[in-house]
């Protein structure tokens, strides 16, 4: 069974750039394992 994850990061200048990133490395963490 999968678990999924979400992470929101806020951070000076582009929390949304940021959290995406956060997000995507998750995301590979998880299709990769």
């Amino acid at each position: 069974m999968r678990k999924f994850y979400t992470a929101e990061a806020v951070t000076e200048g582009h929390p949304d750039k940021e959290g995406d990133q956060i997000a995507d490395a998750i995301l590979d963490v998880c299709w990769n394992y």
